[in-house]
């Protein structure tokens, strides 16, 4: 079978690097999926998301004209899911409300989280991020005057 750009295959992975991950195709062909390409959310360690040996379903993004080939896990993912029927969607009540964010974000395991939760997270984790700063600066501000005191 010849691969083409836009086919959604199965392969296997072969190789795990720190900027992606290496998977063998029919025919004995090799591809990489990109560390962005591996998941709808943020990927640090790719050995938290693959392992060797591992069966995916990738999309085919490009074939370079040196015989390249770049795949795409998440892509590969969001395809099916737009292809399945639409079963998926509930009608919603029109008296119900929305999930109202609480303090972590409620998310299932194939839904990426709100805009909303996300900005609520980024907004926490800065705000926890500054509260350090600023307790170090004051830290590093009071030993210096001290110092300076001692010197009169």
């Amino acid at each position: 079978m010849q691969i083409e750009v836009g086919a959604i295959i199965e392969g296997k992975v072969t190789g795990l690097t720190n900027f992606g991950a290496f998977v063998t195709l029919e025919g004995n062909t090799t591809g990489m999926v990109h560390i962005s390409e591996v998941s709808n959310t943020y990927v640090k360690d790719i050995k938290e998301h693959l392992s060797e040996g591992q069966q995916v379903k990738v999309k085919v993004l490009s074939i370079g004209a040196d015989g390249k080939i770049s795949l795409s896990i998440k892509q590969a993912i969001t395809t099916v899911q737009q292809a399945a029927p639409a079963q998926q969607h509930k009608p919603r009540n029109s008296h119900s409300r929305p999930n109202v964010w609480q303090g972590q974000p409620q998310q299932t395991s194939n839904e990426p989280a709100s805009f909303e939760d996300m900005m609520a997270k980024f907004k926490q984790v800065s705000d926890d991020k500054f509260s350090d700063l600023r307790r170090s600066n004051d830290s590093r501000y009071s030993q210096t005057s001290s110092r300076r005191g001692n010197r009169k």
